[in-house]
């Protein structure tokens, strides 16, 4: 029997598309948009699929998006990230162990050991909050993610900052009747970490009081994808406590630049100046790569960021120092540290 048909029928994923001859009767079948299917034959229109679905390869039914995010199970960077870490915490532990121990000799004594222990102890947590960024994110995380790392820094830049003011106070101090020495003594270095810390504290505060992170779905960047990320809540406050991380930096980076012309007998402002170029140009490089990425690479970007910059910190300026106390005991005097 002869079929009265000018047109096949269109299978699921497919709608017909009427106009294209000149008989009404005729039509073309036309694939469905992306995002959009169509689940029966010889449909008239496609279906959108909801925010957490995406069309499968035939466009005849919709299927649950792949969720993305810094997995534990399913990317092997995190267990990188992971590992150097924690790596890098022992290292820091290590090395605090030190100077502990040595903790009367010159080399430690110098330039103030309390300022050391506390520097150690903020780079040892700086790469412990390197586990808040990895995992699925949630509200607690999202909220603590930026704060900690942004407070953590800030307290280790204000400790650079102070030994490196400490040390243009002390060479002025060595001439007969010079009035900087009345602020000499450890008063004046707590009081510099406490004021420029309590400042980055008040910035976090007021942004979680405000608009606080939260987690957050993207379901647009991505077809097929639903990035599940933190949302920064007021942009501004992550601007304004990132801009006054990199203020300090900046500020110290200047100071202990003008004063490493200083006798290397005494001071580590040379290696100050050296860990603070180091520390700015891993946030400067961070920015342009941090922009340009989405979803989980722009979480590696800032969690590679931390810890680049956290061994900077340590490698530049606690290693030498480690290195003379464990092998070179002769350079570790009064004699020579003067």
């Amino acid at each position: 029997i002869p079929v009265s048909r000018c047109s096949d029928p269109c299978l699921p994923g497919s709608r017909k598309k009427f106009g294209s001859s000149i008989h009404k009767c005729c039509y073309e079948c036309v694939p469905c948009p992306e995002g959009e299917i169509a689940n029966i034959s010889d449909s008239e229109n496609c279906m959108k699929c909801p925010d957490d679905e995406w069309p499968n390869e035939k466009k005849d039914r919709c299927v649950p998006k792949l969720v993305e995010f810094l997995s534990y199970t399913d990317d092997p960077i995190v267990a990188v990230f992971s590992a150097v870490s924690i790596l890098c915490c022992l290292i820091t532990g290590l090395i605090l162990g030190i100077f502990i121990h040595y903790q009367d000799t010159p080399i430690v004594k110098a330039n103030n050991r309390n300022l050391s222990y506390l520097l150690l102890v903020s780079i040892m947590l700086s790469f412990l909050c390197v586990f808040l960024f990895l995992g699925h994110p949630v509200d607690v995380t999202c909220m603590f993610r930026v704060t900690s790392f942004g407070v953590i820094f800030s307290v280790a830049v204000s400790s650079l900052l102070s030994k490196s003011i400490m040390v243009c106070i002390a060479f002025k101090a060595t001439k007969p009747g010079s009035p900087w020495r009345k602020w000499m003594g450890a008063k004046l270095s707590n009081f510099i970490i406490c004021v420029f810390s309590l400042v980055q504290v008040i910035i976090c505060v007021t942004w979680l009081s405000i608009s606080p992170p939260f987690q957050d779905q993207d379901t647009l960047s991505y077809q097929g994808k639903i990035i599940i990320h933190c949302n920064e809540g007021s942009v501004i406050g992550f601007y304004f406590v990132l801009g006054y991380m990199g203020l300090l930096a900046a500020v110290s980076f200047i100071i202990a630049f003008l004063a490493r012309t200083l006798p290397d007998s005494f001071n580590e402002v040379k290696y100050i100046t050296f860990s603070m170029l180091v520390f700015c140009s891993v946030w400067i490089a961070m920015i342009p790569a941090y922009l340009s990425t989405r979803g989980k690479y722009m979480v590696a970007v800032e969690v590679f960021a931390i810890i680049a910059s956290s061994s900077g910190l340590l490698g530049c300026i606690f290693f030498p120092k480690s290195y003379i106390i464990l092998f070179r005991p002769d350079l570790n005097t009064k004699t020579v540290i003067r």
